[in-house]
């Protein structure tokens, strides 16, 4: 089968773990370069390291990257014009869970999930089109959720910064296009999916992990947890050429649960 971005760029936060190291792998298999970074430096190294053994030296690179930095954001972006020689796809993947419900959530906790869930996403896309510009056509991925889309009365913290996720990217994607760009910007929208987040959660209620899956996969009307390559597919349809007519919506991969 044909490398379906073959020859293209990519930044990709968030990629120690999870979705992120899915994706990193996803891109690289397909013919990407890829810059894997994360505030875990030595975890998005082990992402890297691993991307380099499969598909040879030089195809991954890593960093340590705080996203709600914009000073570690415009080293990001260097990062990417040395190592990768520019940038022409950039994968928003970073954030984190906020608890509690409105009236146990705190304003720290409030503050600190918009940060990662929100100015991260904010920073990423102005940093980045600049250099995007250099290297079109280009695509922004914001990994977003269907919690972005759907409500629940016991994450409000959650459910807002998602939701600003899937609402800036709608915005960036008509800037860039009214500007006469070819930089396209979509979000994703996942449901529950197998990664080390479960883990946590498992752990913290002291429940065994397989009970926790299944609670959440009876949730879904598929009845399943999603696989992280179920997500990571979504997103090489994004960075792809595939997509070229796809800009300023939202992939939903939730199972069913929003056809509800």
């Amino acid at each position: 089968m044909a490398k379906r971005v073959e020859g293209k760029l990519a930044l990709v936060t968030g990629a120690a773990q999870g979705l992120g190291a899915a994706t990193c792998q996803m891109l690289a298999r397909h013919g990407a370069k890829v810059l894997c970074t994360d505030v875990n430096a030595d975890g998005a190294a082990g992402t890297a390291d691993a991307i380099n053994t499969e598909f040879g030296a030089g195809t991954a690179f890593s960093l340590g990257h705080d996203v709600t930095s914009e000073e570690q954001w415009e080293v990001a972006i260097a990062a990417a014009a040395e190592h990768l020689g520019g940038l022409s796809i950039l994968v928003n993947n970073a954030g984190i869970g906020i608890r509690g419900d409105i009236e146990t959530c705190t304003l720290k906790d409030w503050q600190r999930g918009f940060a990662v869930n929100v100015d991260s996403v904010f920073l990423g896309c102005q940093k980045a089109i600049p250099l995007m510009k250099d290297n079109q056509p280009g695509s922004i991925i914001n990994i977003s959720s269907i919690a972005g889309l759907i409500a629940s009365d016991t994450m409000p913290a959650y459910n807002a910064s998602k939701a600003a996720v899937w609402m800036m990217s709608k915005s960036v994607a008509l800037y860039c296009a009214k500007k006469g760009w070819n930089i396209r910007c979509n979000s994703v929208h996942p449901t529950f999916v197998d990664t080390p987040i479960l883990d946590g959660i498992a752990t913290n209620a002291n429940i065994p992990k397989e009970v926790v899956m299944g609670k959440l996969a009876r949730q879904i009307p598929l009845g399943k947890v999603g696989e992280p390559d179920d997500i990571a597919n979504g997103v090489l349809y994004l960075a792809s050429d595939e997509s070229k007519f796809m800009t300023g919506a939202e992939l939903k991969l939730d199972g069913g649960i929003s056809a509800m």
